[in-house]
């Protein structure tokens, strides 16, 4: 307790050391006082009595010092002292201590924001039981490495394995649902009655699914997300066991999930109903029909590749057993969470590569400016050291003010993190974020703060010991009677040219990866379309299932639909599609050839219903044949359209015109005759693969969902408001969707998305990155003049011309320009054979790209040293010698 109280006593003391150490003076004076006095009395001289009394007290200072180490913590003072010593010095170096704090928070603030997204995305656990043992289960195929799962060889995989706890399946639903402005779509999930199980989550109300739920004898439940129970609802706590109808079917509300569920491929989902195979859903119970998507448990012990193999052995079975539907098809299983972000994890590691290339040059940078203001302390530095600082002190000097300058730049760097992140969010299109649930309540989170930790540590390590390094004490004993900066100067413009090389290599690195994927992005919206996207307005269209039963129905609704629009001001062109384009390679469909063998081979191509007019609407070119006829519905012979991709892959030399294709049984009803061949009509995604395809006349296999696609000479903007009137009109119980345009309809898709970001934010690093490699060059070559100032005046004192000491000036510049663009080329091959799947019709070693940043690189080195280069041939030789 008296060790406690004494500790306290002498912190206390360091806070109060001014009044303490006046109070002391004043009684050392008193004691050396009377001692002088006695000595004189004893018959001394003055001066002898005070030297005398010195030497019995034992000197001023020493005894001084003693008191101190006895009234305080000294370590505690000592760090006190170099706190306000480390303020002081960086509040009088204003200049120095923005611009580090400016370039330190700049990198801080990028880095973390990206990782904030790298976190949420890839670093944080799925929301759900155990994630580790949640995997994504589907087949696959030649044309698709993840393809969906058939209803039967769902149950047969369910039966059949040996890896998984459980297995169920999901597949995407649309409901129509009755609102106070009327009847509108809801985006819905079937799930068979396991799924929240298998999951590993409950709802928030109400009850899950029971077993057997699922099965077509079952009653119709529903289980309501939170978003939907809360804004269709209003949040009523006795929803649970309330009836609503969903495209005229009744379904009791059994459930509701909880706010912070989320399942990232469906999470728009608002209704979540059990499966009732066999249904009004014909595909449902066809092995050939494939529209469900697996996700399973693992059991305990067995890892993502044993349930691979053991899925794989199921397929092959499957496929010996039923050759016809099952031929070629093998499985895929990966974990849920590179299943939820497998698209975007390229691009986050890409960004992550980039913000961390950006933090090390400015870290490069400040290292550099610490370096500079080391020569001009080294003097001061040098005196300290000469009166019995201690290295340790000095080193602790240096570490206190690496400490205040990165604290401060971090600080700065967090809040500027927080306004970044959210800036970036909010640049994710809405339709994409739905997709992205785990992004919500994206911020500074205990990683982010971690890793800003662990920067600002590494930072501090290294502002710590640059002076360090570079002050090393031998050096600074010699440096008191050294009268010249010659030899400091060489030195550090060593050091610094070769930070400078470094810093111009990753700014290299950043350029050429930008440049990459600037070229990429641009070459992805310039990809071939082979239709004219400009004024045309799409729209989603639902007829309700329980009023228009009949094909005839449709086919009618349909046509008058059609005939509205189309006389509206400014509408053109109207037409009809089951799929938009650039959608995906998807809703395929096998064929046969009448007439050719058959192995039973999968020939999978893409299949879509139009109307007569839809290839005119879009301006899509008619290479071969004919289009549809407005007449040609059910009653009219078979006909099917084909593109170029279609003629050739199956028709290679052949005229395609009049041949037959069917179903791989070749039903009479699937029969159907060649009448045309349109261009490549871009139905897949801008950066995949333009897959054959097969155009149905709409009327001949009526769907009561389809896009509607409308011409106009006007803003297509303005007329969606008006095409969705204009069919409430005709019908209040059609239901509409997704009022888009098709510009913004391609600009904002996921794949125009995660090119144009990243090519924007790397883009946006390296101009960072570039000017702040400018800065340094200059930095190092106008540092480089200053030091070199009086061998310049030598140089033009013995007759050198200006334009000779400014080529010596821009060579050493451009030597540093030169070797930092070559080493930075030659690091970029590297790197960028990294972005492969990332690019789209360009390679990573694109040479005009590298040329381009070459030269780019070199004009601005040679700018940035042209300044001090002119500010060296303008040395008066007289003043600079008299300088010296």
């Amino acid at each position: 307790m008296k060790r406690l109280r004494a500790a306290l006593r002498r912190l206390v003391g360091m806070f109060s050391g001014g009044r303490r150490e006046q109070e002391f003076n004043n009684e050392m004076e008193g004691h050396l006082q009377m001692h002088i006095d006695d000595k004189v009395r004893a018959g001394m001289t003055a001066e002898e009595a005070r030297r005398d009394a010195l030497r019995k007290l034992g000197g001023l200072e020493q005894t001084r010092q003693a008191y101190r180490e006895r009234g305080t913590a000294p370590f505690f003072e000592t760090l006190w002292q170099d706190l306000r010593f480390a303020a002081r010095q960086l509040v009088k170096n204003p200049g120095f201590t923005i611009t580090a704090v400016l370039m330190l928070s700049l990198g801080t603030a990028a880095s973390v924001a990206i990782f904030a997204f790298v976190d949420a995305a890839l670093l944080k656990p799925l929301p759900y039981e155990d994630p580790r043992t949640l995997v994504d289960v589907t087949e696959s195929v030649a044309v698709f490495p993840h393809a969906n799962l058939s209803y039967p060889d769902y149950l047969d995989w369910k039966k059949m394995n040996h890896s998984f706890r459980s297995l169920d399946v999901y597949t995407g639903a649309g409901y129509l649902l009755d609102t106070p402005s009327g009847v509108e779509p809801v985006p819905g999930l079937r799930v068979t009655d396991g799924f929240f199980h298998t999951l590993g989550v409950a709802p928030l109300l109400g009850r899950d699914f029971y077993s057997g739920e699922d099965l077509l004898s079952a009653p119709r439940t529903v289980i309501l997300s939170y978003s939907a129970w809360q804004t269709r609802f209003g949040g009523r706590k006795d929803i649970v066991g309330q009836v609503v109808s969903l495209s005229g079917t009744p379904y009791t509300i059994v459930g509701v999930m909880p706010d912070s569920f989320e399942f990232a491929p469906r999470n728009n989902a608002e209704f979540w109903t059990t499966m009732h195979a066999g249904g009004s859903n014909s595909c449902d119970l066809r092995r050939s029909c494939h529209s469900l998507v697996g996700v399973a448990r693992l059991k305990d012990g067995v890892s993502v590749a044993a349930a691979l193999a053991d899925t794989k052995a199921i397929a092959q079975q499957l496929e010996r057993q039923y050759p016809d539907s099952n031929r070629g098809q093998g499985a895929t299983v990966q974990t849920l969470t590179e299943a939820f972000v497998g698209d975007i994890r390229p691009i986050l590691l890409l960004l992550l590569a980039g913000a961390g290339l950006l933090l090390l040059i400015a870290c490069v940078n400040v290292a550099s400016l610490l370096l500079v203001r080391s020569e001009s302390r080294r003097r001061e530095i040098v005196v300290r050291g000469a009166l019995g600082a201690s290295p340790l002190r000095l080193v602790r000097q240096f570490v206190t003010e690496g400490v205040l300058l990165v604290l401060g730049s971090t600080l700065l760097g967090l809040v500027c993190a927080v306004f970044a992140s959210q800036a970036l969010l909010r640049l994710i299109p809405k339709d994409m974020r739905l997709q992205m649930p785990y992004l919500r309540g994206l911020g500074l989170n205990f990683h982010a703060v971690c890793f800003a930790l662990a920067i600002a540590t590494l930072a501090t390590a290294i502002f710590s010991l640059t002076p360090i390094v570079r002050l090393s004490f031998g050096e600074m004993r010699e440096g008191l009677t050294e009268g010249s900066r010659g030899s400091a100067g060489v030195l550090w413009r060593k050091i610094g040219a070769n930070l400078t090389v470094l810093e111009l290599a990753i700014a290299t690195v950043l350029l050429v990866g930008a440049g990459l994927l600037g070229k990429s992005f641009y070459r992805l919206l310039h990809v071939e379309l082979n239709f004219q996207p400009d004024h045309l307005a799409t729209l989603s269209v639902a007829l309700p299932e329980k009023i228009y039963t009949k094909d005839e129905q449709i086919v009618a609704a349909r046509r008058q639909l059609l005939n509205r629009i189309a006389a509206l001001p400014g509408a053109t062109s109207v037409a009809t599609t089951s799929t938009l384009p650039v959608t995906y390679n998807g809703n395929t469909e096998w064929i046969r050839f009448v007439g050719r063998e058959y192995n039973g081979e999968h020939n999978e191509v893409n299949e879509r219903d139009v109307t007569a007019n839809f290839f005119s609407t879009l301006k899509t070119k008619l290479i071969r044949g004919r289009f549809f006829n407005p007449d040609e519905d059910g009653t009219k012979p078979r006909v099917v359209i084909i593109n170029q991709a279609f003629v050739k892959q199956y028709f290679s030399g052949q005229d395609p015109l009049g041949a037959r294709i069917g179903d791989t049984t070749l039903s009479p009803k699937s029969i159907k005759e060649v009448v045309g061949v349109v261009d490549d009509l871009r139905e897949s995604k801008l950066n995949e693969k333009t897959l054959p395809a097969v155009y149905y006349p709409a009327d001949q296999s009526p769907d009561t969902e389809f896009n509607l696609v409308v011409r106009t000479t006007q803003d297509e903007k303005t007329l969606l408001p008006t095409l969705v009137s204009t069919i409430h009109q005709f019908d209040r119980g059609i239901g509409t969707s997704e009022e888009s345009t098709m510009f913004r309809y391609i600009n904002e898709s996921e794949t125009a998305y995660l090119h144009r970001s990243s090519a924007w934010l790397v883009g946006g690093f390296a101009a960072l990155a570039l000017l702040l490699g400018m800065i340094g060059l200059y930095g190092v070559i106008a540092y480089s003049v200053g030091q070199r100032t009086r061998e310049i005046g030598v140089r033009m004192a013995l007759g050198a011309q200006r334009e000779m000491v400014q080529r010596m000036v821009l060579k050493e510049g451009g030597r540093l320009a030169a070797l930092g663009i070559v080493v930075g080329l030659v690091c970029s091959l590297a790197a960028t054979s990294l972005l492969r799947s990332m690019l789209f019709g360009v390679h990573s070693w694109d040479v005009g790209t590298l040329a381009g940043v070459a030269l780019l690189l070199a004009a601005v080195a040679l700018l940035a040293s042209y300044v001090p280069a002119r500010r060296a041939a303008s040395i008066n030789p007289v003043e600079a010698l008299r300088a010296e």
